[in-house]
């Protein structure tokens, strides 16, 4: 059995129709979608204007500084009555009577002179009056060393010979102090001339302005071997 259809109803026949129908509602819609400008929005600059604090300025006082007090003025009252001023027509008179002296009688003035100590207890090396041995020099004193002293045993045996230079001190009582050696071959040979110098008799101590003071002397003392 067939199925008859209604030509009215049949959309086969409308399909050219309806077809050129959504073309034109399509068209249109592009076209008002075109012509469609959306709403301008503005962007309005904001200028960022900072706050300026205002910073309240405290004043420093600073505590008031008493001027500086002006120098004492010191009053000097000058006592006029004292002095008399004399012209050159005025003559001075004075009390003292020179017919009481003689015409032959010489005004001598007399200056007590002090004398002076001499406290430096450092021992001199020359001075006005040099120190005296036996009413001689510091020769006569090696000469009298040179007699006293003693080759010893050890230093010959060893064939030891030479000079000893030793360095003392003349004091203020005329002793013979601070002995020092100050070069020597052997001990053997030094030690015999630091005996035979502290068994020395006692000197005229030496003067320095009338005054006895400590003399530094240097004696050098040779050690022979004879043959």
């Amino acid at each position: 059995m067939e199925i008859k259809k209604n030509p009215k109803v049949d959309v086969q026949n409308k399909r050219v129709l309806l077809l050129e129908i959504g073309l034109a509602v399509s068209l249109l819609i592009v076209i008002a979608a075109f012509l469609y400008t959306p709403r301008e929005y503005r962007i309005e600059q904001v200028e960022q204007v900072a706050a300026v604090v205002e910073e309240e300025i405290t004043e420093i006082t600073r505590q008031d500084q008493k001027p500086p007090e002006p120098p004492k003025r010191t009053e000097i009252t000058v006592i006029t009555d004292i002095l008399n001023i004399v012209t050159n027509d005025e003559k001075i008179s004075t009390n003292v009577d020179f017919a009481e002296f003689a015409e032959d009688v010489e005004i001598i003035q007399q200056v007590a002179v002090e004398e002076e100590v001499i406290e430096d207890d450092q021992p001199f090396v020359k001075v006005e009056q040099m120190p005296s041995f036996m009413g001689g020099d510091l020769m006569t004193f090696r000469n009298w060393v040179q007699s006293k002293v003693r080759f010893p045993q050890i230093a010959q045996e060893n064939n030891i010979s030479g000079r000893v230079l030793l360095m003392f001190v003349i004091e203020r009582d005329g002793s013979l102090t601070n002995i020092q050696v100050l070069q020597t071959p052997d001990s053997s040979l030094s030690d015999e001339a630091i005996r035979v110098l502290k068994t020395s008799p006692k000197w005229t101590p030496g003067k320095q302005r009338n005054q006895s003071v400590r003399v530094k002397y240097t004696l050098p003392i040779d050690f022979r071997i004879q043959n």
